[in-house]
Formats: C-alpha cells, structure tokens, sequence
C-alpha cells in the first residue's frame, strides 16, 4: 500500500465506492461488495496526512472490518497513519497554535480514527493515546489574554476562516464528535486519566452552547444559554447529534438527570412540525436517514424506548418518501447511506462510522 495520487473520491466513505460497499456487506452481498472495494482501492490507498475515517486506509479497514476481512496489513497502514497524525497534533499543541477542526474532528481527525480503533474490539496502547488526546482537548488554550477551549479553530469546516474563531458543536466537525467517542469507550471499559471530566466538561460546554452550530468568541461573555437556531437539525449538525451525543455522556457518567434531558430534546426537536419542515431530503449526514438511525440508537438505550415508536415511524415514512429522490449512489448523501438506514438492519455495526453504537 502506498500514498499515491488519486481521483477524487474514489476512496471516499462518503461517496465513493466504499460506503457503497457498506450496503453490500449488510446485505450479504459479498461479490457486490468485493467488486465496489476493488474500484475503490484499484489506483492505491492513501496512508498520507488526508487520511481518516472517511477516506484512504483507515476507511478501508472499517469496511473490511464490517465482513470480518481486515488483515494486519491494513491494519499495520492504519496504526501508521494514527501514529502520525498523533506526532504532528502533539507538535501543533507544543506549539502553542490553534487546531484545526481536520486535526480532531470526526469526518477527517484523530476523533474518527479514535472511533475506528474502537471497532477492533480489543484495547491497545494507540488507542489510550487517541483518547488521551481527544481528552487534552479539554484543557483551555490561552490566546491574546484570554482561556479558550482547547477544541478552539480559527477556521472553519470547509477550511474558511472564522474571525476570532469559534467553537463547531456538532457531531461531525465539532465537541460533539470527541464527547460521544470518550463515552463509548467508557462504555467499552476503556478509560484514560481525565476521561470522565472531559466528558462532563464537553457536556456542560454543549449545555450551554449547542443550540447552535458553532459558538463564535462574542458569544463567550453572554449570561444567556444560546438558544436553539432556527436551522436545520441533523446527525451531523444541530440537536438530534447532538442529544445523542449527551445521552451517551450520560451513560457513561450514570447521570439519569442528563439522560432523561437528552432524550426529551430528541423527541421534542423530532416532533416539532417547524423542525421537521426544514429537513428536505433523506440523506444520513443532514436527512431523514441520519435521524432514524440516531433515534433508533437512542431508543435503544432509553428505559422506555416506546416514546420514540411514533418519531421512528414518522421518520420511516419520510424517508420512504424521499429516498428515492437522491440523485448520488453513496453513503453518506445518496442512496446507499439511506437505504442502510430504512432497513433498519444493524448486523454488522455499520452505525458505528456515525458514532452513535
């Protein structure tokens, strides 16, 4: 395996072949799946600094992994590229920079491989330094005089700059992302010094702050919580994520109070006709499949998952009628992603990628 130059996409979980052969894996269709790999893989796989959960070798390994194939040559690959991106966010702390959001986020970051090593099930070193990181992330930053969060960025996802910087609060490119990976590994058993008290600190910091997408530095002196925006909810931006992501926080700090909290706001933001009415297609990032996944997720660990019955099949409906409008084959915005999710179908702990199992 070598870092080469290649198309864009053609290894990309999100809407490459790969995710597609995500489908195929869940289904049982093997040769489907074997035959979406070899496209994806046919120019090399990237073990470069582009790297992560949802492109080059560590995607591969996750899709591997879902039919019980990946070796220890990939696996080798991935630990390599964990080592390093390890190297060079220690360098930028040491440095006393701002991260940007592809350092830790999950989509891109250490918050993604973090999520990744946990699939493999056992524990290992690597992965107590993956957490061990996502927890020094708690630590403020001090800048011009004045404590940030250690998550602070000067830009934005898609690499814009934010003046002053912000806080991303959601699951794909913000806190939330390293919140819900802290506690699932808590769940697993797996736990670093500090670990509870990011994961309380993430929380409140959420509390506060995560009605919006990002919190911007002028929203740091306000007295006021920030209210929820008027923008869309999804898995990877806004509440529904983000509940999810307090919900496992709440487990794995035994606290019923923030459970409950949780789980109330998911069903009050899924139930509310403003809400749903800004939703306009079924994708997993930002659609309908997103939100049944999550929510079947949430329900699954509630002591009464009967209140989320009539949301899932509000949402069921929804999707169904939708999901046929998407013009993309992939996952994470066309009709792979989305039909995973109609299913309903969880074999081969695909819903991991999203942090939500």
């Amino acid at each position: 395996m070598t870092a080469t130059s290649l198309p864009p996409r053609t290894q990309d979980l999100s809407e490459g072949p790969l995710g597609i052969a995500l489908l195929d894996i869940e289904s049982g269709d093997l040769p489907a799946a074997r035959r979406h790999i070899a496209q994806a893989v046919v120019h090399g796989v990237s073990a470069g600094a582009n790297a992560s959960l949802f492109h080059g070798a560590p995607a591969l390994e996750f899709v591997l992994a879902r039919a019980g194939h990946a070796g220890r040559d990939v696996r080798d690959v991935v630990d390599r590229v964990v080592d390093a991106r390890l190297t060079a966010a220690r360098r930028r702390q040491e440095s006393g920079v701002l991260p940007n959001l592809a350092e830790w986020d999950l989509i891109r970051g250490l918050t993604g491989l973090g999520a990744l090593l946990l699939t493999r099930g056992a524990p290992s070193a690597r992965l107590t330094d993956v957490l061990s990181y996502l927890v020094s992330l708690s630590r403020p930053v001090r800048l011009e005089g004045r404590d940030l969060p250690g998550w602070w960025s000067a830009v934005g996802p898609a690499g814009e700059e934010m003046p002053d910087g912000h806080s991303n609060n959601g699951m794909a490119h913000g806190i939330a992302g390293p919140l819900a990976a802290l506690s699932l590994a808590a769940r697993h058993g797996v736990q670093v010094p500090g670990q509870s008290e990011a994961i309380a600190l993430f929380a409140r910091w959420l509390d506060w702050y995560g009605g919006s997408y990002w919190t911007p530095r002028a929203h740091l002196d306000t007295k006021r919580p920030s209210g929820p925006e008027p923008a869309r909810q999804s898995w990877c931006y806004g509440r529904p994520g983000i509940a999810r992501a307090q919900q496992l926080a709440a487990l794995a700090l035994r606290d019923a109070n923030r459970r409950q909290a949780a789980e109330d706001t998911l069903i009050h933001t899924l139930t509310d006709p403003f809400t749903l009415a800004r939703i306009t297609d079924a994708t997993l990032c930002h659609g309908w499949a997103g939100l049944i996944a999550l929510t079947r997720a949430v329900a699954a660990d509630s002591p009464t998952p009967e209140r989320f019955t009539p949301v899932v099949d509000n949402l069921h409906q929804r999707l169904t009628a939708d999901l046929d409008r998407l013009p993309k084959p992939g996952f994470m915005e066309g009709r792979s992603g989305a039909h995973l999710a109609l299913n309903a179908s969880n074999a081969t702990d695909w819903t991991s990628v999203l942090l939500i199992t």
